[in-house]
C-alpha cells in the first residue's frame, strides 16, 4: 500500500445491482503499467454476455425508482461521489498514472476535473426542463418538460479513464437515465475507483453498473441490447459506425465522439514562443492520445525556419519518463499495441518521402527498457496525400507544413475526413473572424492549444469526427433526454 493509497495487484469485481461480483466466466485479466510492463496495477473481470444482461435487467428494473427522484435528489448523490472522490484524489490520480501512463501532474488534473463535473451536473438537477410556449387555444395551457430515455450504455476509452465516463454518466444520472457502464479493459482499474465513489456515496442498487470486458463481447451486447435506449460512446471512427449503424436498426439513440486530425495554423504575424508552447503542449502531453492533439502545424512561410528551430528546440527539452516521477513531462504509450503503431506511422511518413527531422524512435536502455516509450516526432516536407496527414496518429508525431496564405492554410487545415478540433495564432482580428468562420472543426481555438475545452461547454466535432451531436455543458440534456410536449385544458 502505497503513500496515496494505492495497492497494486488488487482483484477487481464487476458492479452490478449494488453489488461487487465477479465475472461469471471465472477469468480475469491484468491491466499492466505501460511504464513497468512487469507491474500489473490490477486484475480485472473478463466478462460475457450473461453479465452484461445482468447489469442491464438491474439497470432496468431501477430506472422507475430513479427517474420519479427530483432532480435535487439525483443531485445530491453526485455531490456525495464528488466528495468521495476528492477524498480519494491521490489514490485515483496514481491508480491513473499507472495504469494509463500520463504524468501525475496530468493525473491529477484529469481527476480535479472529475470532481468538478461532478459537482456541475449535480448542480444542473435544479434547472430548467422545459419552456411555456404560447397556445392558440386561450384556454389552454402548452409546455414542454424533459423526460429520461432509460437505460443508458456508457462505452469509454482508455485515454481519460475519469474524465470521459464522468462526463458520460454523471448527467445521464442526474437527468433520469440508469447506467450500463463498459470501461476500456486498459483503464478499467482506474473506472473501478471511479464507480467505487458512486457506490460509497449511496447511490440506489441497479441505477448504476459496471462490467468489464472486451468490446467485442461486452461493447457488442451493449449495442445490441433492445433494453438498452440510448448508447454513448467515445473511440475509434470503424466502432462508432458500427455502432450508429446497429442502433439505428433498432431505434436507439446514439451518441458518438471520434477521430480528430487536428491543424493548428500559425501566421507571420504570430507570437512565436507562444505557438511553439502550444503546439508542443496541444502534441506531445499525454504522449498525443488526445482526440484533439495537434497532428498537422501550417506554418505561414515568412516565420516557418523561425518557428521549426524554437519547435525542435522546445521538443528536445521534454523530459520523458515514468509519469510517477516529478521530472517526466511526458510518460509513455499506453499499451505495447499504441506504440507499435505510433513507430508503424513514422515508418509509413519516411517510406512515403516526408522528412522525419527529429524523433520518431522508441526508447531503450535502463530508464526506458521495461516501458512503451517513443521519442516525439517531427515530420516535414508532409503533402496532404500522405498516410500522415490523414490518418489519427493517436502519439506524439507531428506533420509541419509551410503554406504562403491563411487562404491556403484553411484549404488544407480542412482537407481531411475529420474535423474535431482546431488552432489558429496570430494578433490579426480579421485573420481570427475568417478562421472561425471557415475551419471546418467543432472545438475552436484563438492563441491557444488544439487540446482541451471546458467542462461547462459543448464538445464534439464535425464530419467524421462526431455523430453531431455535443457532450459536456448544458448540451448534455440535448442527448440523455427526450421532449414531452404537454397541452392541458381545463
Amino acid at each position: 500500500m502505497g503513500a496515496t493509497g494505492f495497492e497494486s495487484g488488487k482483484t477487481y469485481l464487476n458492479y452490478i445491482d449494488g453489488q461487487w461480483v465477479a465475472a461469471s466466466t471465472g477469468k480475469t485479466e491484468a491491466s499492466i503499467n505501460p511504464a513497468r510492463r512487469r507491474e500489473v496495477v490490477g486484475y480485472v473481470q473478463k466478462s460475457g454476455p450473461e453479465d452484461l444482461s445482468r447489469a442491464v435487467a438491474a439497470a432496468k428494473a431501477a430506472q422507475k425508482a430513479w427517474r420519479k427522484l427530483s432532480g435535487p435528489a439525483r443531485g445530491e448523490y453526485l455531490y456525495k461521489a464528488a466528495d468521495m472522490m476528492e477524498r480519494r484524489f491521490e489514490e485515483i490520480a496514481e491508480t491513473l498514472t499507472r495504469e494509463m501512463g500520463k504524468t501525475f501532474a496530468e493525473a491529477k488534473g484529469e481527476t480535479a476535473r472529475g470532481v468538478a463535473i461532478l459537482r456541475y451536473y449535480a448542480g444542473e438537477g435544479l434547472r430548467k426542463v422545459g419552456h411555456v410556449i404560447p397556445s392558440s387555444d386561450s384556454g389552454g395551457l402548452m409546455f414542454t418538460t424533459r423526460v429520461p430515455l432509460g437505460v443508458v450504455g456508457v462505452i469509454t476509452p482508455w485515454n481519460f479513464p475519469v474524465a470521459i465516463p464522468v462526463w458520460k454518466i454523471a448527467p445521464a444520472l442526474v437527468y433520469g437515465n440508469t447506467v450500463v457502464f463498459k470501461p476500456a479493459q486498459e483503464a478499467a482499474v482506474t473506472a473501478a475507483k471511479v464507480i467505487e465513489c458512486l457506490a460509497d456515496a449511496g447511490i440506489p442498487a441497479g441505477v448504476v453498473n459496471m462490467v468489464t470486458g472486451s468490446g467485442s463481447v461486452i461493447g457488442e451486447a451493449i449495442v445490441d441490447h433492445p433494453d438498452v435506449q440510448g448508447i454513448t460512446f467515445t473511440g475509434s471512427n470503424q466502432v462508432g459506425k458500427r455502432i450508429a449503424q446497429k442502433a439505428v436498426a433498432r431505434g436507439a439513440k446514439y451518441q458518438l465522439e471520434m477521430g480528430g486530425k487536428n491543424p493548428v495554423i500559425v501566421l507571420n504575424d504570430a507570437d512565436l514562443d507562444q505557438a511553439v508552447e502550444a503546439t508542443v503542449s496541444g502534441a506531445y502531453r499525454t504522449a498525443g492520445q488526445k482526440c484533439t492533439a495537434t497532428s498537422r502545424v501550417f506554418v505561414q512561410e515568412g516565420v516557418y525556419e523561425a518557428f521549426k528551430e524554437k519547435l525542435l528546440a522546445r521538443t528536445k527539452q521534454i523530459q520523458i519518463g515514468d509519469g510517477m516521477n516529478a521530472d517526466t513531462w511526458m510518460g509513455p504509450c499506453a499499451s505495447e499495441q499504441q506504440l507499435a503503431k505510433t513507430l508503424q506511422y513514422v515508418e509509413k511518413g519516411i517510406a512515403e518521402g516526408a522528412s522525419l527531422i527529429y524523433g520518431g524512435r522508441r526508447l531503450e536502455g535502463a530508464e526506458f527498457g521495461d516501458g512503451f516509450f517513443v521519442e516525439p516526432a517531427i515530420f516535414e516536407n508532409v503533402t496532404r496525400e500522405m498516410t500522415i496527414a490523414r490518418e489519427e496518429i493517436f502519439g506524439p508525431v507531428v506533420a509541419l507544413v509551410r503554406v504562403k496564405t491563411l487562404e491556403e492554410a484553411l484549404e488544407l487545415a480542412n482537407d481531411t475526413e475529420y474535423g474535431l478540433s482546431a488552432s489558429i495564432f496570430t494578433k490579426d482580428i480579421g485573420s481570427m473572424l475568417a478562421f472561425i468562420q471557415d475551419i471546418e472543426a467543432g472545438l475552436v481555438r484563438i492563441n491557444a492549444e488544439s487540446a482541451g475545452v471546458e467542462l461547462q461547454a459543448p464538445f464534439g466535432g464535425m464530419k467524421m469526427s462526431s455523430s453531431h451531436s455535443r457532450e459536456q455543458g448544458e448540451a448534455a440534456i440535448e442527448f440523455f433526454t427526450a421532449i414531452k410536449t404537454v397541452f392541458v385544458k381545463g
